[in-house]
């Protein structure tokens, strides 16, 4: 798996990267499909990607440091801003001009042993997202749900609209406090999937978009830390976005993503649905 590379200092862990725009103006409703997965409808909005704007510690303020090793000098700080501003990104506003559904909910094991009469998952468990999935293997089974409901309506998500959804109107990416309370991360105690749910939802009721497993979105890989204003029309490997339950918190965020096909026990993905009239 190709992921976001660890900042060159610690003055880049810092990042804004995208606004989501604006929050639905009542609470999304919800629709259950033939094989009991929720689905909660977004609304069209406005998206910031790819802002990026980290900042640098003052050598004054981290004198004080109890451990020498993470005291800056005044060196260290002008180092730090000629970084910075060579790395830094204004970003670009895309739009969606329709509403979706999207998953409330990673796909799980028993959602996918449903459609396709078998189980790839690492880490078995019905109430688990299924992991070890290709992206082949997700549009087979999108195509398979299809259908069953007799439909063209289900896909994978755009990495703009898993983006847009995730984010649920956050101007920033969460702070490491933040992800702990949503996201199964840096879990190598127990080194394993969780299941989905258990975790504090995002302000429009979607759980688990960062951590538990990496999520398949349609887009082609474009080799960057960043996704570009026209995702790439070919590739040869796919987006993943969200991290997963091994991840570092630098890439269990919104804003970066990573590529497939990745390590397979922590990849997995969710769906959407189109409304009706919007295809």
């Amino acid at each position: 798996m190709r992921l976001a590379p660890a900042p060159l200092l610690a003055c880049m862990l810092i990042a804004s990267s995208a606004i989501g725009q604006p929050k639905p103006s009542r609470p999304a409703s919800t629709i259950t499909n033939t094989i009991g997965m929720e689905l909660v409808l977004i609304q069209p909005g406005t998206l910031l990607v790819g802002r990026f704007e980290p900042a640098c510690p003052s050598a004054s303020a981290s004198s004080a440091a109890a451990d020498p090793r993470t005291r800056w000098t005044a060196a260290d700080t002008a180092r730090c801003e000629e970084i910075v501003t060579r790395e830094r990104r204004p970003g670009f506003t895309v739009t969606l001009p329709r509403p979706f559904y999207i998953g409330k909910y990673e796909v799980t094991q028993a959602e996918w042993t449903k459609m396709m009469n078998a189980n790839p998952s690492r880490f078995k468990n019905a109430k688990h997202p299924v992991d070890s999935v290709t992206w082949d293997d997700a549009q087979q089974f999108v195509q398979r749900l299809n259908q069953r409901e007799k439909t063209t309506a289900y896909r994978l998500p755009t990495e703009f609209e898993w983006e847009y959804a995730a984010r649920a109107g956050a101007a920033t990416d969460p702070t490491w406090d933040e992800i702990r309370t949503l996201a199964w991360e840096q879990d190598i105690t127990t080194a394993t999937t969780h299941p989905v749910g258990l975790k504090k939802p995002n302000a429009w009721g979607l759980h688990d978009v960062l951590g538990n497993v990496w999520e398949w979105v349609a887009d082609f890989y474009n080799e960057k830390i960043f996704a570009d204003p026209e995702p790439p029309r070919s590739g040869t490997t796919h987006v993943l976005k969200g991290g997963g339950f091994l991840s570092d918190v630098k890439n269990t965020i919104y804003s970066t993503h990573a590529a497939g096909p990745g390590d397979g026990f922590d990849v997995g993905f969710r769906i959407v649905r189109d409304p009706p009239n919007q295809r």
